[in-house]
């Protein structure tokens, strides 16, 4: 958390007022890390007296465009928030950085474990992050065609393989889980094991609950909320994300649901549904 959905509920609920705005000032707190290895100083002359052309989403990252080309950009990780407030609002629960605009509003950042940071780059093409990512699964780059090229020969868990973002960006551990209950699939099976059937099944998948959590303003379970504080509603829609170690019966055919160990993150599975098929030995010749 967050993931790409999000990410893009974030990016929604702040982009028009950001964008045509100038950035007056830069307040650090207690945590100078937030920014990376770069100075205050460094920082704030980079940004300072710069109107955001844009706010754009290129995985789980936010970036914004500056007038000169320089960019800002926001990994949330784990427990990030990005909020919008006045600028006389007192700080935030965990809040490290504040970016002053030229109407009185701040944007602030707050983070409890400290994994996220906002980074400023003096250059931020629209390229920016190509090269260490996969296609966004909400476009036709992502495809069947593209996944099974990607899975090919693949022996990890198919779990792992589509939380590889250099795979598929912006996808994380909710979303995976639902995505492979929704095909059927169990998150040890082995990627390189899939049917053709079983990759399109996954991909139209991967993309419905994606989109789902878009349209529901992401899923709210501690630290997530949107630029304006408010909370998603995707997690009363999730099927079987939160539901395995309550030993909650499957939505689809009652069974069990557990947990199980899938690319180093916990999984949950209905060993019903979602059955771990041991691959097929070529024979051998004698």
């Amino acid at each position: 958390m967050p993931e790409l959905p999000e990410v893009e509920t974030v990016r929604r609920s702040l982009i028009d007022h950001l964008v045509g705005r100038t950035i007056v000032g830069v307040e650090l707190a207690a945590f100078p890390g937030v920014i990376g290895d770069m100075a205050l100083a460094v920082f704030a002359a980079g940004v300072t007296d710069h109107v955001i052309l844009d706010m754009r989403r290129r995985g789980k990252y936010l970036l914004l465009d500056l007038d000169d080309g320089s960019g800002i950009e926001v990994h949330l990780r784990m427990t990030g928030s990005l909020l919008l407030l006045p600028s006389d609002a007192p700080a935030v629960r965990f809040e490290h950085l504040r970016i002053l605009l030229n109407d009185g509003q701040t944007l602030r950042y707050a983070d409890q474990r400290k994994f996220g940071r906002v980074v400023f780059h003096p250059e931020l093409g629209a390229d920016y992050l190509q090269s260490k990512l996969g296609p966004e699964p909400l476009t036709n780059q992502f495809n069947a065609n593209y996944l099974a090229r990607r899975l090919q020969g693949r022996t990890a868990a198919i779990k792992a393989l589509i939380l590889d973002q250099r795979i598929i960006a912006g996808i994380g551990n909710i979303y995976a889980d639902e995505a492979l209950f929704r095909s059927r699939l169990h998150p040890l099976q082995p990627g390189g094991t899939l049917t053709s059937a079983e990759i399109l099944s996954l991909t139209r998948s991967i993309k419905y609950v994606l989109r789902q959590g878009v349209e529901n303003r992401g899923t709210s379970f501690s630290s997530y909320r949107d630029g304006y504080g408010q909370e998603g509603a995707n997690q009363f829609r999730l099927r079987i994300y939160g539901r395995g170690r309550s030993n909650d019966p499957c939505p689809r055919c009652g069974g069990p649901l557990t947990i199980v160990e899938a690319g180093g993150r916990s999984s949950h599975v209905c060993v019903r549904c979602q059955r771990l098929r041991v691959p097929v030995e070529k024979p051998t010749r004698s």
